[in-house]
Parts: C-alpha cells; sequence; structure tokens
C-alpha cells in the first residue's frame, strides 16, 4: 500500500469514527484527498483528560446526589456514570502505559 493509500483509509477511518459519534452528519463526510489534518498530539491528550475528569467529577456528582437522597437521583444512572467514569479512567491508564512502553523502547535503542 503507497503512503497516499495509507492516508486515504485514514481520512475514511476518521471520517466514518466521527459519523458514528454523532460529530458530522453524513453528508458532511469529507472526501478522501489524500491529505490528513495536521493533529497535535498533545491537545488531543489534554482534551482527552479533560473528558476523563469531567466524566469522573459528574459520576460523583451523581453519587453524592443520591446519597444525599435527591428526588431526580436514579441508582441505575449513578451506577452507569460510574462504569463510564471507571472505564475512561482504565483506558487512559493503557495509553498511558503504551507511551511508557514506547518510550523505554525508544531510549533503548542503540544509536
Amino acid at each position: 500500500m503507497s503512503q497516499i493509500d495509507v492516508n486515504s483509509v485514514l481520512s475514511q477511518m476518521r471520517a466514518l469514527g466521527a459519523q458514528a459519534s454523532g460529530v458530522l452528519p453524513a453528508k458532511a463526510l469529507p472526501a478522501a484527498t489524500g491529505a490528513t489534518p495536521a493533529v497535535d498530539f498533545g491537545t488531543v491528550f489534554k482534551q482527552s483528560l479533560g473528558s476523563v475528569v469531567a466524566q469522573q467529577n459528574e459520576a460523583q456528582s451523581q453519587i453524592s446526589a443520591f446519597e444525599r437522597g435527591d428526588p431526580g437521583a436514579d441508582i441505575v444512572k449513578t451506577s452507569i456514570a460510574g462504569q463510564k467514569a471507571d472505564l475512561a479512567f482504565r483506558g487512559l491508564v493503557e495509553v498511558r502505559n503504551k507511551l511508557t512502553d514506547a518510550y523505554t523502547t525508544i531510549m533503548n535503542m542503540p544509536v
């Protein structure tokens, strides 16, 4: 597969992922031009951290509301929010582990 084909496949995968998550409507799928947009890893990682923190804060607020006995607090929603926060945190830990492994591998390469 040539470099252009790889970029085309990646852009199509990103477009389908965005469509599946509801970010883009079906008509707004970009045409595969072979050029991928420049994405800063640091920015994406910070956004991911922010998303995990937001999910944990939401879960904690729902747990607190349930413990107080608020009328709108539901055990099912509270449990689901807690599981989502746990899953997001575990995913973040796995990304950290992969980054650490990659760093260790690169640092152990002979120069």
